[in-house]
């Protein structure tokens, strides 16, 4: 389970104190066989494996039980989770290219199983506060901290918005994949600017539409077989976005296209993924007819 007095010394030292009054009855809440109905089951795997060595030899099959594993790759006491998502390749090309993560205190908003705040604490952050709120993925996560024995970092089943604003301690604050899911982006934006300090950088990840014009388009219904998607700005729009939520210092410093390697299903995700998302006599273009995801990472500054 999450240890919430560790949480909240944690959120005292990065200047939080009223954070873990919220945050404790959200993870009683969620955390429960009311909160989720495989809430059990989950628990079951995460107590199996906290028992140490003697779990070690059942560890991948106690693992298995999590799935779908979506980020990734871990490799935990023997056991290599092949995740649908590469998302080492994703962190290999950010991590060089954003403000050094040493000593920072660190806030990842829908932070999936923890893979990128493991890998932010690997990069030296004080601490890092990861929430998303999929319990699958904290469970998830607190059955790969009973490897990495972390306790400086935190993975909270909570959205945004229901944390208390503003909240300007963050030295660093991370939004991956998250935008194209707001039906408000701009009120996004204009939260995760409440997480940061003065001079904290943001660093946002998310889908793009090729197109030099400042424009946005929303999916009639589904985007690469997703449901909850909004807006998919252009680089030149999220631009704006983002200098008319105050941002300054707006960089973009990566643009990728995602392949089929770097998202694919696995043993650890078994359904459908990227390629079936794929017009496959165009692979350019989703089932839809839309451009074939396009990814940007951008840096900015709040002021």
């Amino acid at each position: 389970m999450i240890n919430t007095e560790d949480l909240a010394t944690c959120l005292h030292d990065i200047g939080l104190p009223d954070w873990p009054v919220a945050v404790k009855p959200l993870i009683a809440e969620r955390l429960s066989a009311a909160g989720h109905g495989d809430y059990e089951s989950w628990q079951q795997v995460v107590s199996s494996l906290q028992k140490g060595p003697g779990a070690a030899k059942h560890a991948r099959a106690l693992l298995l039980r999590l799935s779908p594993w979506r980020k990734g790759p871990f490799d935990l006491g023997g056991v290599h989770i092949d995740s649908e998502w590469r998302s080492d390749l994703k962190w290999a090309r950010v991590k060089d290219a954003i403000a050094p993560l040493d000593q920072r205190n660190v806030l990842d908003v829908g932070c999936g199983n923890g893979y990128y705040a493991l890998q932010m604490r690997k990069a030296g952050a004080r601490a890092v506060i990861g929430i998303d709120p999929t319990l699958l993925y904290v469970m998830q996560f607190l059955a790969v901290n009973t490897f990495e024995h972390d306790a400086r970092v935190f993975v909270i089943p909570a959205r945004l918005q229901e944390l208390p604003l503003p909240a300007q301690k963050f030295d660093t604050t991370f939004s991956m994949g998250v935008l194209y899911h707001q039906r408000a982006p701009i009120d996004h934006l204009q939260q995760l600017r409440q997480t940061l300090r003065a001079g904290g950088q943001l660093v946002l990840e998310t889908i793009y539409v090729p197109g030099k014009e400042s424009y946005a388009c929303t999916p009639a219904d589904r985007y690469a077989r997703m449901r909850n998607v909004w807006l998919l700005p252009t680089i030149a729009e999220l631009t704006t976005w983002l200098a008319r939520t105050g941002y300054t210092d707006i960089e973009v410093i990566d643009k990728s296209i995602t392949s089929v390697g770097e998202q694919r299903s696995t043993e650890w995700m078994n359904f459908e993924s990227l390629a079936e998302a794929l017009d496959p006599n165009d692979p350019t273009r989703t089932v839809e007819g839309w451009p074939a995801p396009h990814r940007v990472v951008m840096t900015a500054t709040s002021p």
